[in-house]
């Protein structure tokens, strides 16, 4: 009995460590695969997703200088529709409440 408490105490917390070393290697990995080769920038970005329901939901991609409207369900990607991308604001935008 008094061996099995031994390899208890000894080997619990070693799983434990080995768990959280896989998590934080997963962690620091994340971004790593698919990377575009040569350090370039990403040729596509994920704008804006809305969720419409647990199977499916909307998704902007901009894409070459074009936003794409696209449905994600289970089925795979469906491509509803197409625009120029919009520009960004050049500062940040100030409200003014009329003072």
């Amino acid at each position: 009995m008094g061996w099995y408490i031994l390899k208890l105490l000894i080997l619990l917390p070693l799983i434990g460590l080995m768990i959280w070393g896989s998590l934080k290697l997963a962690q620091k990995m994340q971004g790593q695969f698919g990377a575009p080769q040569g350090g370039g920038a990403k040729a596509v970005r994920v704008v804006e997703t809305t969720m419409l329901s647990p199977t499916m939901r909307l998704a902007v991609i901009e894409f070459h200088g074009r936003e794409i409207l696209v449905s994600t369900s289970r089925a795979g990607l469906t491509r509803l529709a197409e625009a120029p991308a919009r520009q960004a604001p050049e500062g940040p935008a100030i409200a003014e409440n009329g003072k």
